[in-house]
């Protein structure tokens, strides 16, 4: 059974929505599942999961929350490679620059991403709770 973290960053509750939707669909398909904040996730629980989705809303110039989320990601970024990964967050502006970025980085890293990430624009609608489903079975 894989071991799967779902670790998010969400201020107004929309990318949380769509953190709950990932590990629904973790379980769903046969994952042990943890949800975590980024402030309860480090590195050191990187080696304790076979895979792990990240969520985070656009922020700003369109970037990763600067405050807990980015700087947790810096720290696990060098234990991307070869794990299998999941991205997912909801913007309120521009265009989805800050996901194509964060997807480039985990490449560059050597995440193995899973499925297309996914992302919405303010609240997450049933299509995009129904994505997250399907991210979190893809990490399963």
């Amino acid at each position: 059974m894989a071991k799967i973290a779902v670790v998010y960053w969400s201020g107004t509750g929309n990318t949380q929505a769509m953190a709950e939707a990932v590990l629904e669909g973790a379980k769903a398909g046969g994952a042990e599942a943890d949800l975590l904040t980024a402030s309860e996730f480090d590195v050191s629980k990187m080696d304790s999961y076979d895979a792990v989705a990240f969520g985070c809303p656009a922020m700003g110039a369109e970037v990763l929350e600067e405050g807990e989320f980015q700087p947790m990601f810096d720290s696990v970024e060098g234990k991307l490679g070869g794990k299998k990964t999941g991205l997912f967050g909801s913007y309120g502006w521009g265009d989805g620059e800050w996901m194509r970025n964060w997807e480039e980085t985990c490449r560059t890293a050597g995440a193995v991403l899973v499925c297309d990430s996914v992302t919405c624009n303010e609240a997450p609608d049933e299509d995009a709770l129904e994505d997250c489903r399907a991210l979190g079975k893809a990490l399963a």
